[in-house]
């Protein structure tokens, strides 16, 4: 789903749906549009415009708590890389391949969440786990310990390679996370209706026209923030990669 065509796409149908009120006033009977139909019909738009209202704001919320999740989810991984590579450095030089591999698997992470979030959005690939982690894991798990410092940054250097296991885990969960398709089709046949409304009893002027306009570049842009962060790790609000690549600085030096 691409926020940007969506957004466009809903931002025309709120103008066709104005449209069509405009041409409704001009074909209906004069008694279809009498006072008591104009009170039915702006009551019911006004429960309409309340329910869209709520419903903007409770996504707008979820859509920036999930995006800014993901973004704390990568400013822990870069710190906790950073702080395994201080570990395995405490525990002795036996640990430079271990480091050199970390290193390259950091490299590899960056390539592949924000590699593969482009192609996913473009309808090919998914961000998905690697079994890097794993080896590495295994690695700091078989490293021999001599004395009770080595076993102590060794459990503490397997518990951070666990937390960065987990937080790229959530990393990609999260990122499956899209609004259903009816959800969004729901929303936009309301905000459309508004839009009928607006045009069903008011003669459209000038100025009254380019009110409308703006009306439904805002609510599109609304859509469109919604969805576009929904994709994180793509598009024009992608989390950035400079923490995880900072992170890389410091690595096996």
């Amino acid at each position: 789903m691409n926020p940007t065509e969506t957004s466009f796409a809903a931002f025309a149908l709120m103008l066709v749906g104005a449209l069509s009120g405009v041409v409704l006033r001009r074909t209906l009977p004069d008694h279809h549009l009498d006072q008591n139909t104009k009170d039915v019909v702006r009551l019911g738009a006004g429960l309409v415009a309340t329910i869209s209202a709520l419903v903007l704001g409770l996504l707008i919320n979820s859509a920036n708590s999930t995006y800014e999740a993901q973004r704390t989810e990568v400013r822990k991984i870069a710190a906790d890389i950073i702080l395994l590579d201080r570990l395995l450095a405490q525990y002795g030089p036996e640990t430079k391949p271990i480091r050199l591999e970390l290193r390259q698997a950091v490299g590899t992470m960056i390539d592949q969440i924000w590699g593969a979030a482009q192609e996913s959005a473009a309808g090919a690939g998914t961000i998905g786990p690697t079994s890097v982690g794993a080896h590495i894991y295994s690695s700091i798990h078989t490293l021999p310990t001599d004395s009770s410092l080595q076993r102590a940054v060794q459990g503490q250097a397997l518990q951070t390679a666990i937390e960065i296991s987990h937080a790229r885990l959530m990393l990609y969960e999260r990122s499956k996370s899209t609004m259903p398709a009816p959800f969004l089709a729901v929303l936009v046949f309301w905000l459309t209706a508004l839009f009928v409304s607006f045009c069903l009893f008011t003669p459209v002027n000038p100025t009254s026209a380019v009110a409308l306009i703006v009306i439904a570049l805002s609510a599109s842009a609304a859509l469109f923030l919604i969805l576009e962060m929904g994709q994180p790790f793509s598009g024009f609000m992608q989390i950035s990669d400079g923490a995880l690549r900072t992170a890389l600085q410091p690595l096996a030096q």
